[in-house]
């Protein structure tokens, strides 16, 4: 890349990767781009994910589900690699055609139900479960305020923010500065909420909690883009005193490992099915046994 000034052309086409991280898994064309079926488990919900902010609300959500006593709600958790291009394989197309995860197979009925989009699925299993959703009225609205304020901000923090401060293959002003001014003035928002308000919606704790808190949680928490310090996440004290909060929820931090495939090896719960897994299936437990095998 070059300092000079970019004049578009007049048709853009797609002649090489655009650099840096996650280069070679964008692409300007949908669909599949190999044959591979998913994995099925026994239980109700088959979920398809990696434990990305995104894959992150999805996996606290069950965690959640199971902690309130809906035993309904057993899931298994395959991981999707998305570096390695998993969600290009016609299985996982199948069940979301926009090849994102996390996506959820609901098998608890009659026939299969696909749910894609994170928000989707958080909506999907509140209302299955009539849990973390209030049913109807203002109380609602204000949850589901929140819970697409999220859809619509984090964009701006990951492809926006994260993209050009931490994975850009270089660093220029324009475009930090640009995304830095948002990302303050998102958790300024979020912090002037919570100001008022033990969590997000009010004084419940809901599904628009735990949408936000995997992006904006744990961008406090220091836990992306290495970034804390750089936007001064400490001023945002009361949206660190809800992060704190949630965050030491046991089923937050079960939700955390699930389909992680990086960091500490006992923060690993590559797949998930069945709540004992988190005790004997984590990385650290497993990568030993391999390297005897």
């Amino acid at each position: 890349m070059s300092d000079t000034t970019y004049t578009p052309p007049k048709v853009w086409t797609w002649e090489q990767e655009s650099g840096g991280r996650f280069a070679s898994i964008n692409r300007p064309i949908a669909g599949a781009t190999h044959d591979k079926d998913l994995p099925v488990g026994e239980h109700p919900y088959q979920l398809y994910s990696l434990a990305t902010p995104n894959g992150v609300k999805v996996t606290v959500m069950l965690e959640e589900l199971l902690a309130a006593g809906h035993s309904g709600a057993e899931y298994d958790a395959w991981l999707i690699n998305i570096g390695e291009g998993d969600q290009f394989g016609s299985g996982f197309v199948e069940v979301n055609p926009n090849s994102k995860i996390p996506a959820l197979m609901d098998r608890s009925g009659d026939a299969p139900v696909r749910v894609f989009e994170s928000g989707s699925i958080l909506v999907h299993l509140a209302e299955k479960f009539d849990a973390f959703l209030p049913k109807e009225g203002a109380a609602r609205a204000e949850v589901m305020n929140w819970l697409f304020w999220q859809m619509g901000s984090a964009p701006y923090l990951g492809g926006g923010f994260g993209h050009f401060y931490a994975y850009a293959p270089e660093k220029y002003e324009y475009p930090i500065n640009r995304f830095s001014m948002e990302a303050k003035r998102q958790l300024d928002v979020l912090d002037r909420q919570l100001a008022d308000n033990r969590y997000i919606a009010g004084e419940d704790y809901s599904i628009a909690d735990m949408a936000i808190w995997a992006w904006y949680g744990q961008l406090v928490l220091g836990r992306l883009y290495e970034a804390a310090e750089f936007l001064d996440v400490e001023s945002y004290t009361h949206v660190l005193r809800w992060a704190k909060e949630i965050d030491a929820r046991p089923a937050v931090s079960r939700g955390r490992m699930v389909n992680r495939a990086f960091g500490e090896l006992h923060t690993q719960l590559r797949e998930r099915h069945d709540a004992s897994d988190f005790e004997t299936k984590t990385q650290d437990k497993l990568e030993p046994a391999d390297a005897d095998s």
